[in-house]
């Protein structure tokens, strides 16, 4: 079997699309037709989701640095609080804190800190947010 002869006959036949939406019946899929509506037995693996994440980090990191240059030169712990940050809010999101980044362009890692808590996402999210900004100050 030419596995790459079907692969090149499924890509022209399902088509791609980089966001989930509803098939022909009504059932959320993926990519070139991937099934992943549990309704159906549709999903993923643990592997592909670990897989999915790492992107995920190289992704988010990336467009961090290419933003906000500072981030390149940050500790590592307050790198990783942006990154579960900008996970939790976005990219476009983590761009809104402008005190915090203000403090983190200064070194003050506790101004930063106190600016990160100091937000509507600090409000919602009190646990989650409290420990992800006690790392902005190393």
């Amino acid at each position: 079997m030419n596995t790459q002869r079907i692969r090149e006959r499924l890509k022209a036949h399902e088509g791609c699309v980089l966001h989930a939406y509803e098939d022909s019946e009504g059932f959320l899929t993926i990519g070139y037709g991937r099934l992943i509506d549990e309704r159906r037995g549709g999903g993923i693996s643990q592997s592909e989701a670990d897989q999915m994440l790492t992107h995920d980090i190289i992704d988010v990191t990336a467009q961090l640095s290419a933003r906000k240059p500072v981030f390149r030169s940050l500790p590592e712990p307050v790198q990783e609080s942006l990154v579960e940050m900008a996970f939790q809010m976005g990219v476009a999101g983590l761009m809104k804190f402008h005190d915090m980044w203000a403090s983190l362009e200064v070194e003050d890692y506790a101004g930063a800190h106190d600016a990160a808590l100091d937000s509507d996402w600090a409000d919602e999210t009190p646990q989650r947010a409290r420990e992800v900004a006690d790392r902005l100050d190393p």
